[in-house]
């Protein structure tokens, strides 16, 4: 992975109407799930209670968990991220526009905190600078060790496992990704294939729609 490539590099735009709510199960177990709402942080629910977001654990096992939002009940596997509010086939979408240099920006949200990112196919993960790591809680020293090259020489890097990231509508979980000490990344991340295989993406002119596969 390199930092002078040509990149594949996107800007955010609206992105069809917001659902009701996006849910992540992260872990399960009897009467409990951990879920991240709307690109929150991780947040223990019990059977019963219900979120500020409005949304309700209805049961709970080590495989799956009910929820309910509104009154419509969805069910979400370990994992597995869905949009309630929307129509239960509906798909995560985000559509991104080019700039006026033709390069592509996009913010996007890791752990629920804003980081930018050059949307960028020769990267094979999702990478981020080891400050916005902190800004998002990842705790990246406990992550496997490994070292980059970038266009300033070799840097010290760690491979982890994002929570979530939420680009438009779409969020993802438990997304491979790698910490690079320092900022040898000019200030913006790079939204790699861990991401990006994950979704259709279909470019017309200047604007690429990302429609979330799996």
């Amino acid at each position: 992975m390199r930092n002078a490539i040509v990149l594949c590099a996107f800007s955010l735009t609206a992105a069809g109407s917001a659902a009701a709510a996006d849910v992540s199960a992260v872990a399960l177990t009897q009467g409990k799930a951990v879920l991240i709402i709307d690109g929150g942080r991780p947040r223990m629910v019990t059977v019963g209670e219900i979120t500020p977001e409005n949304v309700k654990l209805l049961s709970a096992t080590s495989e799956e968990a009910v929820v309910e939002v509104d009154g419509r009940r969805r069910t979400v596997r370990l994992g597995d991220s869905i949009s309630i509010g929307s129509p239960a086939g509906g798909r995560q979408q985000a559509t991104l526009t080019a700039d006026v240099q033709g390069h592509f920006f996009a913010s996007a949200m890791v752990n629920g905190v804003s980081v930018r990112f050059i949307v960028d196919t020769g990267a094979s993960m999702v990478t981020i600078s080891s400050a916005d790591a902190k800004r998002a809680g990842v705790h990246y020293l406990s992550g496997q060790s490994v070292r980059m090259q970038t266009a300033n020489g070799l840097a010290n890097a760690w491979r982890v496992k994002l929570d979530s990231v939420k680009l438009g509508d779409i969020t993802l979980t438990n997304v491979d990704g790698l910490v690079v000490q320092g900022d040898v990344l000019g200030g913006v991340g790079l939204l790699g294939l861990s991401f990006l295989n994950r979704t259709e993406m279909r470019r017309d002119g200047d604007q690429m729609s990302l429609t979330r596969r799996y």
